[in-house]
Parts: structure tokens; C-alpha cells; sequence
């Protein structure tokens, strides 16, 4: 007969992952650690945390095992130790959306009205087949760099009122960026609408396409 005893240990350790993701700016991390391999200096600008609050949340995640790191020469890059945790993360956020009536209008409030009009993932790679669509990737440099959809120009939204003249006037554009809970596509797209240019934006983003599987390119530049 099994210990008893054993049945609470293993729990244990089924609660110590779910402890770890009890901590708001813990997952920002990982949102942000899906999009690629980041720098601790990188992660805490991204995540407007300070350098010592940064590494003691990536220590967390370390000692759980849900991110490990990578040492190039004085930096440090961590990464998401599989594709299964950002699946986990896309999971916790559809459970939510789901089952807390507070999601839905937490999203609206950070997301903005819904004056932008979306493509799905389908079309989406039909358009880029076809060469009749623009495909705009507004993440920062070192989240395009580390993956992002073949044949995609790179301009990050911080930018992008500065470069309208690098696309051209007479195709869609389809701005996409870190996922379904990115606003960085929904603004591109107000900016691109209000100078007269046609955009919507993907309704999926680098998370959602990388726990599909689908084929993305990185830039080790």
C-alpha cells in the first residue's frame, strides 16, 4: 500500500507551480519571455521593474523550473524552459477570461475601445501566400529578433509614425504583436486608420502562434 504521505508531496509540488504564478508581474515575465530569449536588463526595462526586483522573480521562476538561463559572456539571457509553459500561461488566461467576471472588462480597459477591426490566423497566412497584404510586426527589436513571421517588416509602434513612408498606400496592412492581450497592434492600427492608410489587425500574436506550432524565423542580430 502506497504512503499517504506520498500523495501530499506530490501536490506539493503541483501547488509550488501554481504559487510561483500567484504574482502579476511574475507572469508579465513569462509573457514577455514568450516572445524570446531576453536579457535580465532587458526584462526588468520591459517589465518597468528595478534590476535586484527583476532577478528575484527570474530566481523564483528558476527555482520552479519554469525558465532556466544562458550566460554569454557577461550577460545573462533567460528563456522559458518549453513551449508547455507558455501553453500554461495561454491556459491561465482563457480560465480567467472564462470564469472571472472581471477579466472581460480588465481587457477592455487596457485594450482600448473596439474600434479595430481583426484578421484571423487562417486569412491571415492566405494574404501573406497571396502577396495582397502587408504584414507589420510593431514588437521591440529584441522580441521581432527573437521570433516573428517570415517576410514580416519590422517597425516598433515607438517608431512608426516617423516611418508611415516605408509602407506602401496601396495594400492592407495587418499589424500583429505579442498576443490576443497586446496593445501595442491595437494602436498601430488607430495610427494607420487616423493617416489614412487601410490596417487591421492579427487576432492572434507570437504567443499564440508559437503554442500552435506555427514556423516563426529569429534574427540572432
Amino acid at each position: 500500500m502506497s504512503d499517504p504521505s506520498g500523495k501530499d508531496t506530490l501536490f506539493a509540488e503541483f501547488a509550488a507551480v501554481g504559487k510561483v504564478l500567484g504574482h502579476p508581474k511574475r507572469l508579465e515575465i513569462i509573457d514577455l519571455l514568450a516572445q524570446g530569449p531576453r536579457s535580465v536588463e532587458g526584462l526588468a526595462a520591459a517589465a518597468a521593474l528595478g534590476m535586484s526586483t527583476c532577478s528575484a522573480h527570474l530566481q523564483t521562476l528558476r527555482a520552479s523550473g519554469l525558465v532556466e538561463p544562458r550566460r554569454e559572456g557577461k550577460w545573462v539571457y533567460y528563456s522559458l524552459a518549453g513551449d508547455d509553459v507558455a501553453r500554461l500561461w495561454e491556459q491561465l488566461r482563457g480560465v480567467a477570461l472564462a470564469h472571472r467576471p472581471h477579466t472581460e472588462p480588465a481587457r477592455r480597459a487596457y485594450l482600448g475601445p473596439e474600434d479595430t477591426d481583426e484578421v484571423d490566423t487562417a486569412e491571415l497566412l492566405r494574404r501573406m501566400e497571396a502577396g495582397d497584404a502587408v504584414v507589420l510586426d510593431v514588437r521591440p527589436g529584441a522580441e521581432y529578433a527573437g521570433g516573428h513571421l517570415r517576410g514580416a517588416i519590422h517597425i516598433p509602434l515607438e517608431e512608426l509614425s516617423e516611418r508611415l513612408a516605408e509602407l506602401p498606400a496601396d495594400l492592407e496592412i495587418v499589424a500583429y504583436c505579442r498576443g490576443r492581450y497586446c496593445v501595442l497592434a491595437h494602436d498601430a492600427v488607430r495610427l494607420l486608420n487616423a493617416r489614412g492608410l487601410r490596417a487591421r489587425r492579427a487576432a492572434d500574436g507570437v504567443l499564440e502562434w508559437r503554442v500552435s506550432g506555427l514556423a516563426l524565423e529569429t534574427d540572432a542580430a
